[in-house]
């Protein structure tokens, strides 16, 4: 059973602690806590973390067992390894670090022990099983200070996407709404909904304090329609900019790497973990870290300096996806892929729309330049009839991330996952006030699915 009571909670003796430190550090202002169950990640999670971050320095986040969740809450559709400590937290630009097995009841010992005065927790009510508003303890100590809560995002709203098999979140074209030229609503409504979006870019393109310009954020547009275009378009193709950011600098290798990054998962986050990974070796093999005059002035710099990679991550238009995977992937538009991609500290520039496949005249004239590697992972998400990488692989430059433990979590099996324990995440959703999928429609999602299968499979064999 999980500790959802201050009375009953037992606080961890020193040598105990899910992290480090083992002993009680000093608390202060600039130390700010977080916690949450941050179940398969969106961007109102990080919206969060990064509301937090700019009230202080540090910014520590608990993650809840998966037991506490299931006792408080219901099932959680990922691991707290995929969640937390492994993953989606610590892959956040704004946090500091993660504590696992954080109690579900925010506990005044545990964020004295890491050093934590205030609280910070969305303008909505957190429960405990038995009704109780988690952060009673803390309020009472008048250390909690409210954010505001990210609007039109959530666990439920997006379990609500996969089992009523929607498209209306799908965005025709991001730059058409960014100018407010496309979507729902009035041209006033379309107006006022495009200067929210393009403020949220700019605010989670920002460094890791959360109130500098961080990355770079541009849009493509190449010649024909996209998918007409996914054998490779040899148009160079044009770029605008949404977020001024930091360019590359002297010495750093440029890499990129493309996708669809729906549900943002820990199979993604990986995937980038270990590029970087990949990156650091390399330059350690090359003399990067050598104690050079060079290696001098680059730790000389602001920010302490920088490091040898410079990663681009390609991010592909709904359409896209929609046309290789098919039912109603992605499950994320856009411009929320986008804004998960942004929050990732291994990211330091994205381009929105990229082509689906990287021909030699766009790899050629990014506007960095051809980039030192184009990585791709061990995906089965979209299986295919050719190999998108070609042109990479012509200009020596293609480079792959063999398997790693999260390989096999994509948007796929997320969906498969709450389709197997559909019961009970519509137990939740119901709770929640939102509309139940009912029998019929899980069906035509599961026959959705097998079909996509079907075509997978055909595609495999004829490839």
């Amino acid at each position: 059973m999980g500790m959802t009571n201050l009375a009953t909670e037992e606080v961890p003796k020193p040598g105990e602690w899910p992290v480090d430190p083992q002993h009680d550090i000093a608390v202060t202002e600039d130390r700010i806590w977080i916690d949450g169950c941050f179940d398969f990640t969106h961007h109102g999670h990080a919206g969060a973390m990064l509301q937090a971050r700019r009230l202080g320095k540090e910014l520590v986040v608990g993650v809840h067992s998966d037991e506490d969740i299931l006792d408080n809450k219901g099932p959680t559709v990922m691991t707290l390894a995929e969640r937390g400590s492994v993953s989606a937290v610590d892959a956040c630009r704004w946090s500091t670090i993660s504590i696992p097995h954080a109690p579900y009841v925010t506990s005044l010992p545990w964020i004295s022990h890491y050093g934590c005065h205030y609280v910070v927790h969305g303008d909505d009510i957190t429960s405990d099983s038995g009704g109780e508003d988690c952060y009673r303890y803390v309020k009472a100590a008048k250390r909690f200070l409210v954010v505001k809560r990210t609007p039109g995002i959530s666990t439920t709203d997006l379990v609500g996407r996969m089992l009523l098999c929607t498209k209306n979140h799908f965005i025709r074209s991001l730059t058409r709404t960014l100018s407010g030229d496309d979507g729902p609503g009035s041209q006033v409504e379309r107006s006022d909904a495009a200067k929210e979006m393009a403020q949220r870019i700019r605010d989670y393109a920002s460094d890791e304090t959360g109130l500098q310009p961080g990355s770079l954020v541009l849009s493509y547009a190449e010649t024909g329609p996209a998918q007409e275009a996914s054998m490779g378009t040899q148009d160079p193709g044009s770029y605008t900019t949404i977020v001024d950011g930091a360019l590359p600098k002297p010495g750093q290798r440029i890499v990129y790497l493309d996708g669809g990054f729906d549900l943002f998962s820990s199979g993604h986050i990986e995937f980038l973990r270990q590029v970087v990974k990949a990156e650091e070796a390399f330059a350690r093999q090359t003399g990067w870290y050598d104690d050079t005059p060079t290696q001098k002035e680059r730790l000389a710099g602001n920010n302490g300096g920088y490091g040898p990679t410079y990663i681009v991550a390609g991010i592909h238009d709904d359409e896209v996806i929609n046309h290789w995977k098919g039912v109603n992937y992605p499950i994320m538009n856009i411009f929320e892929r986008g804004l998960l991609v942004l929050q990732c500290r291994y990211i330091h520039a994205v381009i929105f729309s990229a082509p689906f496949t990287p021909s030699k005249a766009y790899l050629c004239n990014l506007p960095f330049g051809t980039p030192h590697a184009v990585y791709h992972g061990p995906t089965t998400f979209m299986p295919l009839t050719y190999d998108p990488y070609n042109a990479a692989r012509d200009l020596g430059i293609y480079r792959e991330i063999g398997n790693h433990d999260f390989q096999n979590v994509n948007a796929g099996e997320i969906v498969q996952r709450i389709l197997r324990s559909r019961q009970m995440y519509e137990e939740r959703q119901k709770k929640k006030g939102q509309k139940a999928a009912g029998e019929e429609a899980v069906r035509r999602r599961e026959n959705m699915e097998k079909e996509a299968a079907a075509l997978e499979k055909e595609r495999a064999v004829n490839r």
